[in-house]
This record gives structure tokens, sequence and C-alpha cells, in this order.
């Protein structure tokens, strides 16, 4: 090798050596950046490198009928830390006023302690982290607002460092009330709504996303807005919450004293169809009630004893029968095709010949089932078409995601069919028809023939205009002809003044409807615990002569008793009371009619004020004179047959413990207190008890017991 050829392979060795340590170097410069500086160079881009950026918008809300606010988006935030934004001076001052920033977390934040935040500050301070959390959970918009005054916190985030992410959360204002129906978001709220209300009107909810973008205007780094999203309406519900909460605690109650596993509840306004309260109860395993499922729209069960409503309008539409026309029921017992059909008082030797009025008065299996039969055996078609013009069967198509296609109502054939599906048909067996068809059903009748769609949403609201406003729709404008519609409007009053019914009913108004108990069995069929169940249930309506509102009470337990009446019957009576006491503000006299005069329940007590509001609603009194209305006449009331209120004045002895049992808790509490004596109540209604004797020498500054009931 020649001199010239050896200096060449040592420049050329010397080349590739120097360009495979330039490419080490850039290797491990490489390595550095996708490992070690990774998360550092993630953040630089995250926050000065963004392209369409999507911008949520603010979901609209959920409103009662009330105006109250029922689910509304609220903000949430994670807070973070940049340690290396504002240079040495923030640092400077970070380190100056770490115990206080770090005091002023705890206070936010009880579950860290003050050492807590400050070993983790410091941490992230040491990494020199970007985008350090300094917090793992979401916090309020006020503790955020609480956040930004303490030290260095307060100032811009490219001069102090702290920033935070933003959320979305939904809350509801009233908690479970309405749950199922109003409906549950993910927790996360850009994944959208999982049932109920949510789900149905996600689309006008959520509003429409904008873009932005990351752009550097005058050596600062802002989000320039390319497509302003558009926020979501809101929707005004029909459900009111007053009616809500007086339907649900009335439900939930009455499931604790029995042990039931599942209620429902649902309040209608005739008219138009607007469901003012719903409420679905299932027993957890704990043994709480909550809002599992919206049984009332889902649920297909066998509705007992309420489905002889139908069959009785059916055999009344087609002339077979009338109101007065009689039914051996025989001794409790009947052979129906080689199987017994029972009345549920067979043990004590069954109705005998009855009307058609009392029929469903006692709810009488035999007179329902021999109408049905006797008239219906040789064309049940004729009968089922009967039951499908009544629009029992009509699918509602609601609004609520989840809700039941429609009712199974079957129809004869050949392969289905045989000789005792009619008359235990004809009493609530074999057919399926959810508790909001039942419902939707009987307020029918209460609106004179009329059959509108359950409706829970009024309107559409953007900005406070109304977009949209929902319609009542009318399903069917005749269920019947007027004459059967007037007739079973009768019996069903009698239902509950007279029969069966009478736990469903007021006092203060009349009330119609019909009760049902059904045996569900065990299996593949309505509610299932592994043993059999009930249903029982009350449907209705109040006031008789003008209704307004129309309810349903359904309840399912396992064994007995089961009482339609007495444990339905009863919650509607409560729910009924108290929303007519609430929201219908209406003259006695219009819930009188030429049969009967409605009086007044008046308690013992204050006579003066007795008969100054019975003079008002123009009920005779007797045995007082016209008395100084302005104090108190303490005495008894006895209400006469002849429909006058007997007023009784007795004579207080100052120094005796006076008889307050028949009093209102109002008169009671005054009487005692004015005399010396303090009073404890306990319950509601009129005093059932007190625990110091009428009688005894009154001591003044002694503690009383009131028991009401």
């Amino acid at each position: 090798m020649t001199p010239i050829t050896k200096k060449i392979m040592i420049r050329y060795t010397f080349i590739i050596l120097v360009m495979v340590l330039v490419g080490l170097a850039i290797v491990f410069k490489a390595g550095v950046i996708m490992f070690a500086e990774r998360q550092y160079w993630q953040d630089v881009a995250d926050r000065f490198v963004k392209e369409n950026v999507t911008v949520r918008p603010n979901r609209g809300n959920i409103i009662s009928s009330d105006g109250q606010l029922m689910a509304s988006s609220l903000p949430e935030y994670k807070i973070y830390m940049d340690f290396k934004a504002g240079g040495e001076v923030k640092d400077s001052l970070l380190m100056d006023s770490l115990d206080w920033i770090c005091e002023g977390l705890h206070q936010l934040f009880p579950d860290k302690s003050k050492a807590e935040f400050k070993s983790h500050i410091l941490k992230g301070r040491k990494k020199g982290s970007r985008n350090y959390l300094l917090y793992p959970k979401r916090i309020s918009y006020i503790q955020y607002k609480e956040a930004k005054r303490l030290p260095v916190f307060k100032l811009s985030s490219n001069r102090g460092g702290f920033h935070v992410q933003s959320f979305n959360r939904r809350k509801k204002p009233f908690g479970s009330l309405a749950m199922r129906t109003l409906g549950d978001m993910y927790s996360d709220i850009t994944l959208g709504a999982k049932n109920g209300l949510e789900l149905q009107y996600d689309s006008i909810l959520k509003g429409k996303e904008g873009v932005s973008h990351r752009q550097k205007v005058m050596n600062k780094y802002l989000n320039i807005v390319d497509i302003p999203p558009v926020d979501g309406c809101d929707i005004i519900t029909t459900i009111d919450v007053g009616m809500q909460d007086i339907a649900e605690k009335a439900l939930l109650d009455q499931l604790k004293e029995i042990g039931g596993n599942v209620g429902v509840a649902i309040l209608m306004e005739v008219k138009t169809g607007e469901v003012k309260a719903i409420v679905n109860m299932t027993k957890g395993s704990d043994g709480i009630y909550r809002e599992m499922k919206n049984n009332a729209v889902s649920d297909m069960m066998e509705p007992g004893s309420t489905f002889k409503t139908a069959s009785i309008m059916v055999a009344l539409e087609d002339g077979y029968i009338t109101p007065d026309q009689l039914v051996d029921t025989k001794n409790g017992v009947y052979m129906m095709h080689g199987r017994p059909m029972k009345d549920h008082n067979w043990h004590r030797g069954g109705y005998g010949v009855i009307d058609i009025t009392k029929v469903l008065m006692v709810s009488s299996n035999i007179g329902v089932s021999r109408v049905i039969d006797e008239n219906y055996q040789h064309q049940p078609e004729k009968y089922v078409e009967g039951l499908y013009k009544l629009g029992i069967a009509t699918p509602l198509e609601l609004d609520i995601p989840g809700a039941a296609k429609k009712p199974y109502i079957r129809k004869p054939t050949k392969e289905n069919w045989y000789k005792t599906a009619l008359p235990w048909m004809s009493i609530g067996y074999e057919t399926q028809v959810p508790p909001m068809n039942t419902l939707a059903f009987y307020n029918a009748i209460a609106n004179g023939g009329v059959m509108v769609k359950p409706k829970f949403v009024r309107s559409i609201v953007k900005d406070g205009e109304v977009v949209e406003e929902i319609p009542t729709e009318v399903l069917n404008p005749a269920i019947a002809s007027p004459k059967t519609i007037e007739q079973i409007q009768t019996i069903l009053e009698k239902v509950v003044s007279e029969g069966l019914g009478k736990p469903a009913g007021s006092k203060q108004f009349h009330v119609s409807g019909k009760t049902g108990t059904a045996q569900v069995s065990k299996g593949s069929g309505g509610y299932k615990t592994g043993q059999m169940q009930y249903l029982v249930s009350f449907c209705g309506y109040f006031p008789s002569e003008e209704p307004k509102y129309s309810c349903i009470v359904a309840i399912q337990k396992s064994g007995l008793p089961a009482s339609g009446g007495l444990m339905a019957g009863s919650v509607f009576s409560e729910i009924a009371e108290r929303v007519y006491a609430k929201y219908l503000a209406q003259d006695l006299e219009e819930a009188k009619d030429s049969t009967s005069i409605l009086t007044p329940d008046v308690k013992h007590g204050d006579m003066a004020a007795a008969r100054y509001i019975l003079d008002k609603i123009d009920i005779e009194t007797i045995g007082m004179d016209k008395a100084d209305e302005n104090k108190p006449v303490w005495g008894n009331v006895t209400h006469n047959p002849n429909q006058n209120i007997t007023l009784t004045p007795k004579a207080i002895d100052e120094k005796k413990v006076p008889k307050v049992i028949g009093m209102g808790a109002k008169d009671a509490v005054f009487l005692l207190e004015n005399m010396g004596l303090k009073v404890h109540l306990s319950g509601i209604g009129k005093v059932r008890s007190q625990s110091i004797p009428p009688g005894n020498t009154l001591v003044k500054g002694k503690t009383i017991q009131l028991k009401l009931q």
C-alpha cells in the first residue's frame, strides 16, 4: 500500500467513525426524547400544538312542570400544576408560600393532610412536571374558585402554573325522585345517556359540538374558536315535584309495612294525559327500596280483577247485559268446563244471586266469568275484538326507552284456545298488560270515553323560549258508546262507595275505581322470587263527578294476606287526598250531587271556628247560638244522619286536665298550652289518646303526650 493510499484509508476510516458516532448520538437523543423526556414533550404538544379541538356544549336541563330543576349539568374540575411556568420568580414564591398553600388545600380537601399535600407538591417540583395532578378527585366549581384564591394559584396559568381540566357532571337536585323516568348519564358525560328521558331526548339535550385550535398571538397562545358549540335545549316534563313526592312517600310507607317486593304508582291528568307522578320501587338484597327499573311502563303482568271492568264493558257495549241484570254466583264455587271457579268469600257461602253492578262491587270471579262465557262461548273472537275496541290493548308508544311495545291479549285460534280460556281471561288471567296501559284505559273512562296518550314531556325550551309544544295525542276518540261509559262510571263509583274499594275512598270527595288481586305463579310470568307471588292493585280516578286525575297503584308481594283494596287502595286514597288538598282548591259544593251531600269531617275542639266554617259552606248546625268568633268555645261535635251537625259547648275546668281525644292537633295543642301544659305530638290526624287522663289535677309545666291517628 502506497503512502497516499494509506492516508486515504485513514481519512476514510475517520469519516466513517465520525458518522457512526453522530448516528449513535442521534439514536441516543431519540431514545432520550422517546423515553426520558416523553412526558415533557407530550405536555408541550398538548399545551401548544392543538388543532381541531372539540368544544363541548352545555347539556340542556330537565325541568318539572312546576318549574323545579330536576337534572342539570354542573361543572367539575381536576386541578394541575405546571412547575416550569413562571421561572425562578414563581418557584421562589411557591416555596415561600408552600405552607400556606398546603394548609388551604387541606381545608378544602380534608381527606388529605397538610403534610401529604406538601410532600406531594415537592415531589412534582423535583420532577419538574408541567401537568402534575394536585388532587386525584374531581372538585366542584366552588372548590375550584376557593383554590384559585391561594398564593401562586391566583396567578394566570402562564405565570403561576395552576391550571384545570374541565368536566360536566349530571346532577339531580331532588336525588332519587323519579330517577328511572328522568334517566341516568354515564359518569363521563361525553359517553351520553343510559336510559329514561335523558336517552329519549338525548339529541335535543346534548346540543352540537364546536371546534377550536390553539394559536400564538402576540407571544401568547390563545384558544381560537372556529365553530362555536350550540348548547342543548331544556325539556319541560309533565312531572310535578310535589305530587311525585306525595306518591313516592305513600307507596314507600306501604311497601315497608307489608314487606312488598315491587311497587308502582302512577298519577295522570285525565284531560291531557300528563304523567304528574311515576314511582317504581324494588326491594334490594339489603332490604332498601330503590328505583331499579321502570316497572310502570315495562312490566308485562296479569292485571287480575282490574281487567274485569273491561270484560263487563264489552258485554254492556254488545247489549248482552244491563247493570241491574241478575247473575247466580252460587255458593262461591262454580265449575267452569271441569275447573272450579271460586270467589274470594267461597268459604263463607258466596254471594248467591246478585246484579251486574254488585258483581264488580264485590269483584265476583264467578259473576264476570259466567257473563262472558255464556255470551261469548261460541264466539270468543267477538269478545276479544271488543277488548281491542276498548283500547286496553292499544300500543301506547311511550317516549320512554324500555317501555313495553303492547299488551298481550291472546286472539282465539285452533292451536291456542281451549274451553277454560275465555272465563279465566275475563277475570284478568292469561293476559299481560303493563300498569301504564291499565291506567290509560281507566283514564279514558274518566275522560268520557276519550283515550289520550300518556306523555312525560310538555315542551322543549331554548333560552327561555318555547321551541316545540308537545300536544296531547288522542289515541281513541270513543272507546265505547256514551251509554256504556255512563253505566260503567256509575258502577265504578259504587265499587268504592259501597264495595271492596272502600279503602281507596275519601270523606272529602267521591272516588271511582276497581280493586285487583291476582296470583302470579313462579316461573317466567310476572315477578318471581321462587314462591307464589300476589299482585295487589287499585286503579281509578277522582273526583268522580269531574275527574281531574287518574291513578294506579300496583304492589307485588310474597304470600298472604293479599288485598287490592286494603293494600293498594289505601295508598291510592292517601295520594288522592293529599293531591286534592294541595292542588284542587275548589268549592265543596262542586263535589255534591243530587243524591249525596258531602259533610266535612269536623273534629272536636273550637266550636266557634267550626260554626264559622260550616256557615260559609251552608252546612246546618244545631245546639249552639252564634258565638263570639274571636275567641274559642270548646266542645264536641256530633254528625247526624240528616246531614246536619250538632255542636255541644263544654265548660273547661281550669284546674283539671281537659279531654282532648277527638280534637284536631292544632286545637288540642292550643288549649293545653294555654292551660300551662307542654305538649308532645306523635302521628297525624285526630287525637287518639292522651298520657294524662282527663280530670286529673292540672300541673303547669308538665308534659302531656298526645297520640294522633
